[in-house]
């Protein structure tokens, strides 16, 4: 069972990397070198069909843990797994070299925290937030042997973070956490889902410059996630959709917190503003 597992982890790996266009070959050795099947936990599996809810699998093969789909850790709650091609796109537009430190917000049963520790190493760090009980204590159940991952079972929106090289977030907010921003140290990149509640929008990657109020930003795609149990503006998030279904996501280039706000706003928050104009300058980026 084990070669078996090896033998579709390698298919796997090489088919949901090639999906998600990942430039870094280090990804698709990640995804061949974390067996699926501790995370899902025991079979038969429900598999999210887009649009359509969940199919059970008729039993346990595992050939079914390695699809590019979503694998359900809670239907009812609508918590999955997430499909590999899109995780590995994003993984990939994070960047993360060997020794980088890590925040996953929004971990579930620790999947892709796993991915996140391979692809940082022994000398990286990893600090996994995941707020609901059941799924915190699974996930540091299946990371045991991940030395330098850390798993929090509260939420990863709190004004104690450690400073990071990189945030990832795995759950939908309206607008960026400040301690986000915060923990990250100069040149650490941020990707979240940017989106409201039940309802869809990008996945943004903000990169935090030597210094000033304009930072690099671009979405990397679309995303559509179950959100964060956290702040939630419900007038930005409608504004969100209209600016989505609007189109022009992809002009966007920064991310600002200067004033006066110009032509080229994309969207507006509370206190920042996405801008189609680049973040030039020798500190932007």
């Amino acid at each position: 069972m084990h070669d078996r597992s090896a033998n579709l982890r390698a298919f796997f790996a090489s088919y949901v990397t090639k999906m998600g266009e990942a430039r870094d070959p280090r990804i698709e050795r990640a995804f061949a070198s974390v067996p699926r099947e501790p995370f899902a936990g025991k079979g038969p599996w429900w598999i999210s069909v887009r649009g359509r809810g969940y199919l059970r699998t008729p039993d346990d093969d595992i050939a079914f843990l390695y699809q590019d789909a979503l694998i359900a850790l809670d239907p009812v709650r609508g918590i999955n797994i997430g499909e590999p091609s899109s995780h590995a796109k994003w993984l990939d537009a994070l960047e993360l070299t060997e020794g980088e430190t890590v925040l996953h917000v929004g971990a579930g049963a620790g999947y892709y925290t796993a991915l996140l520790a391979t692809l940082v190493g022994a000398k990286g760090k990893v600090y996994a937030y995941e707020i609901e009980p059941d799924l915190a204590a699974r996930a540091q159940a299946n990371l045991r042997e991940f030395r330098q991952v850390e798993v929090h079972a509260r939420s990863g929106i709190a004004d104690d973070l450690p400073k990071a090289d990189a945030v990832y977030v795995n759950a939908a907010i309206t607008q960026p956490s400040r301690t986000w921003l915060d923990a990250l140290r100069p040149r650490g990149r941020l990707l979240f889902p940017l989106h409201g509640p039940h309802n869809f929008g990008g996945m943004l990657r903000i990169e935090r410059p030597l210094s000033g109020a304009i930072w690099p930003a671009r979405f990397v795609s679309n995303a559509a996630f179950i959100s964060c149990v956290g702040p939630q503006d419900p007038h930005a998030a409608e504004r969100l959709t209209v600016a989505f279904v609007g189109g022009g996501a992809h002009k966007v280039r920064s991310f600002r917190t200067d004033r006066p706000i110009d032509e080229t706003c994309w969207f507006k928050g509370d206190d920042w503003w996405l801008s189609t104009a680049e973040a030039h300058g020798a500190n932007a980026s």
